[in-house]
């Protein structure tokens, strides 16, 4: 068998082949192999550097004279899928949302789907199941209005977030009740060599606190407010503040939660003044 001559720019080529860090370790096997029978190697010794046989030299160096680099990466192009790609696709994504696991499973996990179809692997299913943005382990909740005027009421508050009025400053306004006041009962060890911060266990309770926050949505600044009590009062005392906050020359226009509180006709009054 004739030895390769290697042209300047063959040489080149091979040379950073083998100089990649984060190439294909099985492609510069096969292109040092070229470049060690180009260099006069004897067959023992390439076998000894590259730890393998005179079969894997043979077909590396053919592979070369035929078709240059390019025919180091591979002899065997693969075999074409057995259903046609579209067709999987389609019968995936439709035993996955339009049926449940036969084991009465509350979702499907990729093994499982993958054993139902039988003639599809897990690893397909998961990159289907990516490719089309599908997630079956994810669960969100949704609520849906009774109220006739929904549309219209949202359109207003939505209109107020895209296209407030003219020196206006909004805000959003929504209130967290109930919120329980802890404390550890015993200290807190600090930091120290050879052991982490601690805290105890048990704590004890301190009554709760409803929280009122107010966003400004055209600098993000966020006003919060504590009270001992939940009422139409203290909610009423956290928007004057929040109008007393903003400057002089603004007008205030507040969107509220629908709580009781909101409801009272000192809200409707402290809205309309704002």
């Amino acid at each position: 068998m004739q030895r390769t001559k290697l042209t300047i720019e063959q040489r080149a080529e091979l040379d950073a082949v083998m100089r990649r860090r984060h190439g294909n370790a099985a492609l510069a096997r096969r292109v040092r192999c070229v470049v060690l029978w180009s260099k006069g190697e004897r067959r023992v010794d390439i076998r000894s550097k590259l730890a393998c046989n005179d079969e894997f030299v043979s077909k590396w160096t053919s592979a070369f004279e035929a078709q240059g680099l390019a025919g180091l990466v591979s002899l065997h192009p693969g075999r074409a899928p057995r259903t046609p790609v579209a067709r999987l696709d389609a019968q995936v994504l439709n035993r996955t949302l339009k049926h449940t696991p036969r084991d009465d499973s509350t979702h499907w996990s990729s093994r499982k789907l993958a054993g139902e179809l039988g003639d599809v692997s897990f690893s397909a299913v998961q990159r289907i199941w990516r490719k089309h943005g599908v997630r079956p382990h994810r669960l969100d909740t949704h609520m849906v209005s009774n109220d006739p005027d929904f549309e219209t009421k949202a359109a207003d508050v939505i209109g107020l977030y895209l296209d407030p009025p003219a020196h206006a400053a909004v805000f959003c306004v929504d209130e967290k009740t109930a919120i329980q006041v802890l404390d550890r009962k015993d200290r807190m060890l600090p930091l120290s060599p050879g052991r982490a911060e601690s805290h105890g266990f048990e704590y004890k309770r301190n009554g709760t606190l409803s929280l009122f926050a107010a966003l400004n949505t055209s600098t993000g600044e966020v006003l919060g407010k504590t009270a001992a009590r939940h009422t139409s009062e203290q909610l009423v005392t956290s928007l004057e503040d929040i109008v007393a906050s903003s400057p002089v020359a603004a007008r205030s226009t507040s969107s509220a939660t629908t709580s009781a509180a909101t409801r009272h006709p000192a809200m409707s009054r402290s809205l309309l003044n704002a």
